[in-house]
């Protein structure tokens, strides 16, 4: 059965897909298959392979999902781990905001949107005005005027309005959100409300799983700005659980940039709710967030899994990028690398042992790094 859920409250039956009526929480999608469904009955590739878990919307796709799972030989012998290294940036765009975006476009497709927004640091910008482009629905993305060329210059190739608004992250924001007031006809398609979106985030957990033929991974180390990866990989894994499919959950563990650490400020206070943070200077701009639309979901996930959260300097975010290239062969953005930045700060605490398996999600391409 389908359906929208708050993390808080539990099922939802209201039309707006958007906010709990009763708490203001984001919702979230379970569609909850039986549990005689098995791995053998999945069939194509990508994210839409998971459409049992899915929307039920005609499929939109660009190929996104069915990203490499590699090895990690050279950090994995440094360190005394299994590393492996999920190499998100070869999806279409070069970000893992593709799975949300495929489905989440479907699915507004689906309900006649007539134009598309969201705010985006680029990334998410970047994929939603690609899967529009695909829809055949006009977008606009409103980003703050210091997001990476690159990023800037591939959602204007999409055919995007793209809307540059001076100031943080949050101007970005209120400045959709006063164009909303004005335009009937814009939806807000939100990378970090939308329930479909988060679905759509879910299928990394399968895919992890089926790559590893449903053996146990002990820890995950993810990004975590806005949250919607973290999430999706929470309840992707709690979904796999439940139908028998793994016999395990890992440990999730948030790693933010301590110039912007809203979750880990939070999470070491023992609090429930995110308060805004001063919003600091990274290079890591894909979690400049100084307080997550979804913070307290996050909380609780995190506490639900064993996870820890925790911030990692400039130095060390930079020290792993350079690492994951010249040890791996792999180039990844700064944001991506908070993930090997973590692990190595969890690992000299002694919270990811000798032996144990490690899963790396690289979020994003080097290649749409402002800096080499």
């Amino acid at each position: 059965m389908a359906e929208l859920f708050c993390f808080r409250c539990g099922p939802s039956s209201q039309d707006r897909a958007e906010f709990c009526e009763r708490c203001g929480a984001p919702l979230s999608f379970s569609r909850a298959p039986e549990k005689t469904l098995r791995p053998a009955d999945l069939r194509g590739r990508g994210v839409w392979r998971y459409s049992p878990f899915l929307p039920e919307v005609e499929p939109l796709t660009l190929g996104e999902g069915r990203t490499p799972l590699i090895p990690a030989p050279r950090l994995a012998e440094l360190l005394g781990v299994e590393i492996l290294l999920k190499l998100e940036g070869l999806n279409p765009t070069g970000s893992f905001k593709d799975r949300g975006a495929a489905v989440m476009v479907a699915v507004l497709r689906k309900k006649g949107a007539k134009k598309l927004c969201d705010d985006s640091s680029g990334n998410a910008g970047a994929s939603l005005s690609a899967y529009a482009a695909r829809a055949g629905i006009p977008a606009r993305i409103f980003v703050p005027a210091y997001a990476s060329g690159p990023k800037l210059r591939q959602i204007e190739a999409y055919g995007a309005e793209l809307v540059r608004v001076p100031g943080p992250r949050p101007a970005a924001t209120a400045a959709l959100l006063g164009e909303l007031e004005k335009n009937p006809d814009l939806v807000y398609a939100s990378h970090n409300h939308s329930p479909y979106f988060l679905a759509g985030l879910r299928t990394l957990a399968y895919e992890i799983a089926e790559d590893l033929r449903f053996q146990e991974v002990d820890h995950v180390v993810v990004p975590v700005g806005g949250g919607a990866l973290y999430l999706g990989l929470f309840y992707g894994f709690s979904e796999l659980l439940r139908l028998g499919w793994v016999k395990k959950m890992p440990r999730i563990h948030a790693v933010q940039a301590a110039a912007c650490a809203p979750i880990v400020r939070a999470h070491l206070a023992g609090e429930e709710e995110v308060e805004e943070v001063e919003l600091g200077e990274t290079v890591a701009e894909g979690v400049r967030i100084p307080k997550p639309a979804r913070g307290a979901e996050i909380l609780w996930a995190l506490r639900s899994c064993g996870g820890e959260a925790l911030a990692v300097t400039e130095e060390e975010i930079m020290e792993a990028q350079r690492e994951l290239a010249r040890k791996e062969g792999v180039y990844v953005e700064p944001t991506s690398a908070l993930s090997l930045a973590g692990l190595l700060r969890l690992r000299v605490q002694g919270i990811i042992r000798e032996g144990e398996r490690v899963i790396l999600p690289l979020t994003g391409s080097g290649l749409k790094s402002a800096k080499p």
